[in-house]
């Protein structure tokens, strides 16, 4: 029996509200699904706006053109993210300023910004690893000291909060995804940016319509729609929405099981974390985590890459996660890490992480967590 490293969420409902879509005579973006969504959004996390986006690294890229990002801005960040993080500023002219990590949490350690702020800081854009938050408080004091714009890049934490806040909707602008190893997806690829500085709204709008007012047009508060800004086609297709709104629908569902299989997990390895054979992750108790994933820190690389060859031997997918962007030739060229990195190579080096969907069944979870433990004995 292959277990694969993730299957995409399925709940049931996708197939007839595509048809739906199909149907409704509007497949291009914005049309009915993808109001339902942003409302839902909206609605159930109280931001100001939100838009749904082809993918997150889109709604990252809308983000950079709404702050106004110039060649030679700086933006702080942590190394140890997607590459889209940084890509959507580098786009626009930026210098990313890296910063190390918490190691408990993989998350920007946010005691070090402080440092790397220079009269050149623009924005600091916090990556919640795992659907773990950043230590937010903090992070939005320095940018108000500072005057500085934070974005946070929310792709694995839908469904997350911090001290009971959904994460998305702390800094001015929140982007998630929906790609299909996301606990949500609109079918294979899919985003979504949060408009929680009201001042930002409009000109989002304008943003994602190819640099238009074509959704004031729509709405019948201009007569015809022109050029008015920069921009470029944000839409998702109506299709994917409707794929998406199917697990909406549903997230609470979809979110507690994670939850459940998450928690199976950390049960199984504790043993085994207190007796220094490994390390489980530590989410912070201000933090209630969405299970995104479920990651093992083992002695070393070696060590990891045998423990991923002897699941794959038994037929189950383990895989490592990013290697820190400021390590890479194109993270040389574009930024600089600020200060020393002591943790972010060091601790991605051995992190593993093991499947974990909401399809995941019973029977293998529990294979894939004896087949782990016989791996330690």
């Amino acid at each position: 029996m292959h277990i694969p490293f993730n299957r995409p969420t399925l709940v049931g409902t996708e197939l007839s509200y595509v048809q739906q879509a199909m149907t409704s005579g509007q497949l291009a973006g914005n049309g009915e699904f993808s109001r339902r969504c942003e409302r839902w959004f909206e609605q159930r996390f109280g931001t100001h706006k939100a838009l749904l986006a082809p993918s997150c690294t889109a709604a990252l890229e809308m983000a950079a053109i709404l702050l106004d990002i110039q060649p030679d801005d700086e933006v702080i960040m942590p190394s140890y993210t997607f590459v889209s993080t940084a890509n959507a500023f580098v786009l626009r002219g930026a210098k990313i300023v890296f910063v190390d990590v918490r190691p408990d949490t993989m998350n920007i350690d946010e005691r070090l910004i402080e440092q790397a702020i220079t009269p050149k800081t623009k924005a600091i854009v916090p990556v919640h690893y795992g659907g773990v938050a950043c230590e937010m408080a903090t992070i939005m004091a320095l940018a108000a000291k500072y005057r500085l714009w934070v974005v946070e890049d929310a792709a694995q934490a839908v469904m997350a909060r911090y001290r009971g806040k959904p994460l998305g909707t702390i800094g001015h602008l929140g982007c998630y995804s929906f790609h299909e190893t996301k606990n949500y997806t609109a079918g294979g690829e899919g985003g979504a940016i949060l408009i929680n500085d009201p001042q930002l709204v409009a000109r989002a709008e304008i943003v994602r319509e190819k640099g238009t007012d074509r959704s004031r047009f729509f709405r019948g508060q201009v007569d015809k729609y022109r050029w008015q800004d920069v921009g470029s086609s944000f839409l998702l297709s109506d299709l994917q929405a409707a794929y998406l709104y199917a697990q909406l629908e549903t997230a609470d569902l979809i979110n507690q099981r994670r939850l459940t299989i998450w928690q199976r997990y950390f049960q199984a390895f504790s043993p085994l974390a207190e007796t220094g054979e490994l390390e489980l992750a530590a989410p912070p108790a201000d933090c209630e985590h969405n299970a995104h994933l479920f990651y093992l820190k083992l002695a070393d690389q070696t060590q990891r890459e045998a423990f991923i060859q002897y699941l794959k031997r038994a037929d189950i997918l383990s895989v490592f996660h990013y290697v820190p962007l400021h390590t890479s030739p194109a993270g040389q060229r574009f930024g600089r890490f600020n200060g020393k990195d002591r943790y972010t190579t060091a601790e991605s080096d051995r992190l593993v992480r093991l499947p974990l969907f909401f399809n995941l069944t019973e029977q293998e979870a529990e294979r894939v967590m004896k087949t782990a433990m016989a791996f330690f004995k």
